[in-house]
């Protein structure tokens, strides 16, 4: 089948249009009496690109490992299309892994390494090994260098190839341990984007683990947030953003202002913040006096203009090149502004939002 595109994928998973490609059902996992994943349970949609992003130590590493066979869960079900595989070994699962660190075969050439799986299964369709191996080195774009020896290789050479070794028996499921993590940034960005395309020719159901937000939003059809071995928000990366479902996303996803209100009336919605009244958006389903948390992203606070203004100190500022990042403090609370003017701003200044750049969080 073709990738699933973001648009079909919320529907698929969740209303079970098409089989599942990998699901976790209820799963918790210990070590040592020490619980890293409590109750876990996602679906992911077959063809899907689902990402698991959280910081070092929350369990989307463990997570993927579980998935792999690597680690066996205290409770709940594993499942890959359709079949559960619980007490299923690694080595029959039908998974293809690529590890942060590669572990390419240093004895190896790169087209040995491509072909080391093809020697406990045939190459999918009616290919020959030498042909599947071809297929891959021209897919990740390393056609003509499948005569080198691992040690020759950059970064990103390395990581190619080591995708290609992963895909070539045409496992069922792709899953990446932060496979970009050891490159530069501009390196990772570059293959990031090329690991997006690769998954969306082969139509390959895909978990990809990363600490890295930036790279979570731009390459998944799905983002799962990971914390403390919970899962705290499945969504579209656009709606996580927009519309985080905690406070942990909220912070954790990207930069965002958040401030502990209450509401001070309904028509139309709007919540006391430090005395000072901020208007929600309209839609906002709130009672006189419940308690909110209003977030507002810096991008959607303006130099001068909004229909809730506030007056704020200018602490610092950073050049990002196509904007400024404005550090600023409004009633002894830190605000972040992003500004695309010619100059940053110093001292005092007015600074404005719209209700509908508000969200807002359960005071709770």
């Amino acid at each position: 089948m073709g990738a699933v595109t973001r648009s079909e994928t919320g529907v698929e998973a969740t209303d079970g249009g098409t089989d599942p490609g990998v699901e976790l059902d209820g799963v918790s996992v210990t070590f040592g009496g020490v619980t890293a994943l409590r109750d876990v349970s996602i679906a992911v949609a077959n063809g899907e690109f689902f990402t698991l992003v959280g910081p070092s130590g929350c369990g989307k590493t463990t997570t993927l490992r579980t998935i792999a066979g690597f680690e066996t869960p205290a409770a709940g079900q594993v499942r890959i299309g359709g079949q559960r595989v619980d007490d299923v070994p690694p080595e029959e699962r039908d998974v293809g892994i690529v590890f942060q660190n590669y572990a390419l075969f240093p004895h190896m050439s790169v087209r040995e390494n491509v072909a080391y799986g093809l020697h406990f299964r045939d190459p999918p369709g009616d290919a020959t090994t030498e042909e599947r191996v071809d297929e891959l080195l021209s897919l990740v774009d390393m056609a003509g260098m499948g005569e080198r020896d691992p040690s020759a290789l950059s970064g990103g050479q390395a990581q190619r190839i080591a995708l290609a070794r992963a895909l070539a028996p045409g496992p069922e499921l792709l899953l990446l341990d932060e496979p970009l993590s050891a490159l530069d940034a501009r390196l990772r960005e570059r293959l990031r984007v090329t690991v997006r395309d690769i998954q969306q020719d082969l139509g390959i159901t895909t978990v990809y683990v990363t600490h890295d937000q930036a790279e979570a939003l731009a390459i998944s059809d799905r983002v799962a947030v990971v914390n403390d071995g919970r899962i705290e928000q499945v969504d579209t990366p656009e709606r996580l953003y927009r519309e985080p479902a905690s406070r942990f996303v909220a912070e954790f996803v990207g930069d965002n202002n958040l401030f502990d209100g209450e509401v001070s009336a309904t028509q139309p919605p709007r919540a006391l913040v430090d005395d000072h009244e901020i208007r929600l958006p309209e839609s906002a389903d709130v009672s006189t006096g419940e308690s909110v948390a209003v977030c507002v992203r810096p991008e959607a606070i303006s130099l001068d203009s909004g229909e809730t203004t506030l007056t704020a100190t200018v602490e610092n500022s950073e050049f990002l090149g196509d904007a400024y990042r404005l550090h600023c403090t409004w009633n002894g609370r830190s605000l972040l502004v992003k500004t695309d003017a010619r100059q940053p701003p110093d001292d005092s200044i007015k600074v404005g939002f719209d209700a509908a750049d508000v969200h807002l969080l359960s005071g709770e």
